[in-house]
C-alpha cells in the first residue's frame, strides 16, 4: 500500500517555531549576560573591600611607549575613508606595487601586535597593519552600532582600494580573523589568500559553542561584554590588572619562553587601550556578535591557511578542523605545539615559516593593483 504524500507544517507552524528558537536563543543569551555580570560584580566587591587603594589606582599614559616608533617596522599614514568618513592609521613597509599582504588585529590588540610579520615579509610584499575602527590611532566612535560587521567588512574593502589595489593576501588574528573570514565569504574576488589565526569560522563557532559547554564557558567573556559600562570598568580597575593578565598569565598569556612581552612592548597595549573611549570602542565589537549570527551564507573560495596555537585559552582545537567543511579551494591547517592565543607574538619564527610555504604554494605571489 503506497504512503500518503508527507505534507509540510503550515507557514504559520514554521515561523512560530523560528520565533520559538528565536527566544529560546536570546533567552540563553541573556541568562549568560546575567550570570557573567554577577560573578563580575562579586569579584569587585571583593576586590574593593581586600584592596580598595589598589583597586582605584590608575596610571596616566600620556605618551606612547619608544617601541611604536621604531622605524624598522614601517612609515606610519593615516587616511581619512569617504564611505565612513572615520580617519585611520596604519603601518606600511615594503616597496609600493609589490603585492599587498593586510592584517588584521584582534581584542585587546592594535596594529603592533603584527611586528614581527611587518619585518618579515616587507621584503617580498606591500605589508600593511591597519589600526581597525576603534583601536589605536583610528578614530573611535562610541556607538555600539558603529561597529556592525557590514560596516566592519567595508572599513577593508576601503583600505585595499585606497592602497591602490584590487586584491590582497589577508591575514587576520582573533576579532581580525572573524572579519578576515567575513570578507573572504562576501568579497571572494578581493582575496588572493587567506590566512587566519586562532579564529574559527564564525559558523563553526557558533554552531560549536551552542553544542559544547566548555567552549561556551570559554567565551563567557562574549556575554559579559554585553553589559554596558561594568566591563570596561573590570577591564580598567587596578591599573588594567586584568588586561596585563590576558597577555602574561599562565591560563592565557604567551607560552613560550623568550618571547614574553617585554616591559615596553606591554605598556604598549595598555597606553593604546587607556586613551578615552578605547575600551568602549574594543568591547562595541562583541556588542554586535550575536545579532549577525547565522550567517546567510558561508563558503569560503581562496585557498585558506589556519594557524592554531595549542594551548589556546579561549577556543577549543576541534573547531579548527571542522572549518574544512566551509571551504571550497585549498585548505591547510597547522597547529603549532606550546603556542598560546597570541601565537604570532610569542612563535613568529614558526608562524613566518608556516606563512611563506603557504604563500609560495600554487599561484604564489601573484598581486593585483587596479
Amino acid at each position: 500500500m503506497a504512503r500518503p504524500p508527507r505534507t509540510l507544517p503550515p507557514p504559520l507552524l514554521v515561523r512560530l517555531a523560528l520565533r520559538l528558537r528565536l527566544c529560546a536563543y536570546w533567552s540563553l543569551v541573556g541568562a549568560f549576560c546575567a550570570l557573567c555580570g554577577a560573578a563580575a560584580l562579586l569579584r569587585l566587591c571583593w576586590s574593593a573591600i581586600a584592596r580598595p587603594t589598589a583597586t582605584f589606582r590608575w596610571t596616566p599614559r600620556e605618551a606612547p611607549p619608544a617601541c611604536l616608533h621604531d622605524t624598522s617596522l614601517g612609515t606610519h599614514c593615516y587616511v581619512r575613508i569617504k564611505e565612513s568618513g572615520l580617519r585611520f592609521h596604519y603601518v606600511a613597509a615594503g616597496e609600493r606595487g609589490k603585492p599587498l599582504m593586510l592584517f588584521l588585529h584582534g581584542f585587546p590588540e592594535f596594529w603592533f601586535s603584527w611586528r614581527h610579520q611587518l619585518r618579515e615579509f616587507k621584503s617580498e610584499f606591500r605589508v600593511v597593519a591597519v589600526d581597525m575602527r576603534g583601536y589605536g590611532e583610528s578614530d573611535l566612535p562610541l556607538a555600539a552600532d558603529s561597529y556592525r560587521p557590514e560596516l566592519l567588512l567595508t572599513d577593508v574593502k576601503d583600505m585595499v582600494e585606497h592602497l591602490g589595489y584590487n586584491r590582497c593576501f589577508l591575514v587576520g588574528h582573533d576579532w581580525g580573523g572573524t572579519i578576515a573570514w567575513l570578507f573572504a565569504i562576501n568579497y571572494p574576488e578581493m582575496v588572493v589568500k587567506l590566512i587566519v589565526l586562532n579564529c574559527p569560522h564564525p559558523s563553526v563557532h557558533a554552531d560549536y559553542a551552542l553544542r559544547h559547554p566548555s567552549q561556551m564557558l570559554k567565551c563567557s567573556h562574549f556575554f559579559f561584554f554585553q553589559l554596558p559600562r561594568l566591563p570596561e570598568l573590570m577591564l580598567s580597575i587596578d591599573d588594567f590588572k586584568a588586561l596585563k593578565a590576558l597577555f602574561t598569565s599562565r591560563s592565557t598569556g604567551m607560552a613560550r619562553k623568550g618571547r614574553w612581552l617585554t616591559a615596553e612592548e606591554l605598556e604598549a597595549y595598555l597606553y593604546a587601550l587607556s586613551q578615552p573611549g578605547a575600551l568602549t570602542a574594543a568591547l562595541n565589537y562583541f556588542r554586535n556578535v550575536f545579532s549577525s549570527l547565522p550567517l546567510s551564507h558561508n563558503q569560503v573560495r581562496s585557498p585558506v591557511l589556519l594557524l592554531w596555537g595549542e594551548r589556546d585559552a579561549f577556543v577549543e582545537q576541534e573547531m579548527a578542523e571542522a572549518c574544512r567543511v566551509h571551504i571550497r579551494s585549498h585548505f591547510r591547517l597547522n597547529v603549532i605545539s606550546g603556542a598560546s592565543h597570541w601565537l604570532q607574538q610569542d612563535q613568529p619564527d614558526i608562524v613566518n615559516t608556516l606563512m611563506w610555504t603557504f604563500l609560495k604554494e600554487g599561484d604564489g605571489r601573484k598581486g593585483h593593483r587596479n
